[in-house]
Parts: structure tokens; C-alpha cells; sequence
């Protein structure tokens, strides 16, 4: 029995009703007030449907639905009293998003009914978000397979910063943190655009001439460019626009937008060949207000980091969840994968399958977290 449906009303003798009408077909939880039900949300969520009582002491049934609507909008809500009150409705409905509205003493076949088309409403509406999900997902798996076939370097640096925004996002206690880890694995893909030769600059470190750091801006606009076709990323391109200075003033900047930028610098510095210490006491002396705690969070990853092992194995010892601590070129200097990269299943199936044709140069140093063997 997985239909979970929540009951709020403030007599406990409405209550018991529900539980005995309804016990055998749903899984029903009951709450005596709408204090409580948040309560039982947090603790027992999600619930597929909610039905609530209107006139309850402490907070009306619109107030709560209200709430439950911000803490858990997927869920179906549906309004139950005694009193056929048209403006109750019309608030029900319009600040709750209430599915029904159903007036007291409500027969119970017809609250079944009712349940029953929550229920399917439920149902189209996670069927919905799935489909759209599995799209997002999909065409961002496009996206990142063909940079890291286009431009190693470019889907190196990607990766580099996804790692770091993905862990400062976590030790923040952010919430909705997958377009922050979006926003990173997304913040390369418009240099497809930009000449191999001022890529590599860039990527190593090399200050950029006055045009080469506008040919190479220019890509930060082609990827929320690319990104604007792609349903509900508008605010993952508003972060991947805080990779310009121009675009994006980092004191006025969102949380998503100060992460960003700071990964993207700290990499910078250390691409430049400087050390961990070296790089977070220039970032920590800089003009560029990242936030105190978007800095001490850097810090902390860093100093995690620091409990990898280094190691030089074989391509074919290469296991996922290693760190590449040197680029991964062939024997001719084709660089197949960047330095800070961390390996996954995808990147080894590649490269079993250069390996038809191509050797690589042996041993390749990696980092691997001291707990492993």
C-alpha cells in the first residue's frame, strides 16, 4: 500500500472516521491540527495527497495548504468544511492551489472519488517532472560527452571545478544543490567556439592578450546561449554568466554565482603553478568579495584533498574515483584526458577504445583517497 494520504482536521472523532473509511485502501495518517501535520510532512513525507479541514484554530486550512504547497509541492491538496463559503474557496484555490473543494458533511464516496483524482493528477504531475528531468539530464549528457571529445582541456577544467563546487555546495548546506553541480559541469561547454590556441593559454595559466580575453569571454555567452534552449536552466545561466567580471559583479552575485566564480579562480591559480596555500591566501587577500564563508569552504575542501595518496599506475589499473594528478596523453601527445580530472566509467570506456589504435604514455600518476588500498 504506497498511496500515502494525510488527514488534517481539528477533531479527532473526523479523524478516526477517515482512518476506519479509508484504512483498508490507503496508507492514511491522520494529524490533529495543522502544526502537527507539518510536523508528520517532515517526518513522513511525501504525501501524495493532503485533504484538510478549512476552519481549524492556530491556522486556517488555506494558510496550511499554503505551507504545504512550499514544502511539498507535489503533493495534491484538497479542502474539506462545513461552511460553503465562496471566498474561502476562491483562497483555497488561488493561494493553496487547492485540487477540490468539497463542502461538509461530504459523502464518502464522493471523498473517494475526489481521492482517487488527486491521486492520478499526482501521477501525471511526477510523470511530468520525470520526463522533463530525464530530457534536462539527457541533453546535458550530450552536451559534456562531446566537450570531452571536442576539447579535453576545456571538459578538464569542467570536471575540476564541478568537484569543488559540488563539496562547498554540500559543506554550505545548500539547498537544491544539483544547479550549482550543473552550472559547474555547463561553465566550459561554450569553448567549442574558442581557438585551441587560446584555450591551452588560458588553461595553463598564460595571461591572454587584450583580443584573446575577448575571443575567449565570448564563449561565456555561448553557453547560456545553449543553455536557453534547454527548459528550466535559466538560472543555472545566470550562474554560468558570473564567469565574466563584466557580466556579473560578485559582490551583488548569488550564492551559485560567488561558487562559481571562486572555483573557477582558485583553478586558475593553481594552473599558473602556485601552491594550495599559496593559491587561498591570494584569494583570501583579494578585492573580489567571494564571501567568508564560500571561502573557508574552499579551504576545507582543499585541506580534504589533502589526504590523497599519490600513485602512478597503468591505463589499464585505472579505476573510477581516481584523480588525475598529469594530463593522460598518447604516445604521439594527443592529450586524451586533463590533469584533475576524476576518472569514471564513461572515461574508461573511452579509453579502452583509443586503445585499439593508440598507446598511451605509462606510468600515470594519480590521486587516490588514503582509505583505499
Amino acid at each position: 500500500m504506497s498511496d500515502k494520504i494525510l488527514f488534517v482536521d481539528d477533531d479527532q472523532n473526523i479523524l478516526n472516521s477517515f482512518r476506519t473509511n479509508f484504512g483498508r485502501r490507503y496508507d492514511v495518517h491522520t494529524s490533529l491540527g495543522p502544526e502537527e501535520a507539518l510536523g508528520a510532512i517532515s517526518r513522513d513525507g511525501p504525501f501524495k495527497v493532503i485533504v484538510s479541514d478549512l476552519k481549524m484554530p492556530h491556522m486556517d486550512g488555506v494558510v496550511f495548504l499554503s505551507k504545504v504547497r512550499e514544502v511539498a509541492p507535489n503533493t495534491i491538496r484538497v479542502m474539506l468544511t462545513g461552511y460553503a463559503d465562496m471566498d474561502a474557496a476562491i483562497l483555497a484555490v488561488n493561494r493553496g492551489h487547492v485540487f477540490r473543494f468539497l463542502t461538509k458533511p461530504c459523502p464518502t464516496d464522493t471523498l473517494r472519488d475526489t481521492i482517487e483524482a488527486a491521486l492520478e493528477q499526482y501521477r501525471l504531475v511526477t510523470l511530468e517532472k520525470e520526463l522533463l528531468r530525464s530530457t534536462v539530464w539527457g541533453s546535458i549528457k550530450m552536451l559534456t560527452e562531446i566537450l570531452s571529445l571536442v576539447n579535453p582541456e576545456a571538459f578538464g577544467r569542467s570536471e575540476r571545478v564541478k568537484r569543488m563546487v559540488t563539496a562547498m555546495a554540500k559543506d554550505l548546506q545548500l539547498h537544491n544543490t544539483l544547479k550549482y553541480e550543473l552550472a559547474a559541469m555547463l561553465s566550459q561547454i561554450g569553448c567549442v567556439s574558442v581557438p585551441a590556441d587560446i584555450l591551452s593559454k588560458k588553461y595553463t595559466g598564460t595571461p591572454l592578450a587584450a583580443a584573446e580575453e575577448e575571443t575567449y569571454n565570448t564563449s561565456i555567452q555561448v553557453a547560456v546561449g545553449l543553455l536557453g534552449n534547454i527548459p528550466r536552466l535559466e538560472e543555472v545561466g545566470q550562474i554560468i554568466a558570473c564567469q565574466s567580471l563584466e557580466n556579473c559583479k560578485v559582490a551583488e552575485a548569488s550564492v551559485g554565482g560567488r561558487l562559481l566564480r571562486l572555483a573557477l579562480d582558485y583553478d586558475d591559480l593553481i594552473q599558473r603553478g602556485l601552491t594550495r596555500d599559496d593559491a587561498l591566501e591570494r584569494l583570501s587577500a583579494s578585492s573580489t568579495p567571494y564571501g567568508d564563508d564560500l571561502l573557508q569552504a574552499l579551504e576545507r575542501f582543499v585541506h580534504r584533498e589533502e589526504g590523497f595518496k599519490r600513485m602512478y599506475v597503468l591505463r589499464e589499473e585505472l579505476a573510477p574515483g581516481m584523480i588525475l594528478a598529469q594530463d593522460l596523453r598518447t604516445h604521439e601527445g594527443a592529450l586524451m584526458l586533463a590533469k584533475g580530472l576524476e576518472v569514471s566509467r564513461y572515461m574508461l570506456e573511452c579509453l579502452d577504445s583509443v586503445a585499439r589504435t593508440r598507446s598511451f604514455r605509462e606510468p600515470i600518476a594519480v590521486l587516490w583517497p588514503s582509505g583505499n588500498p
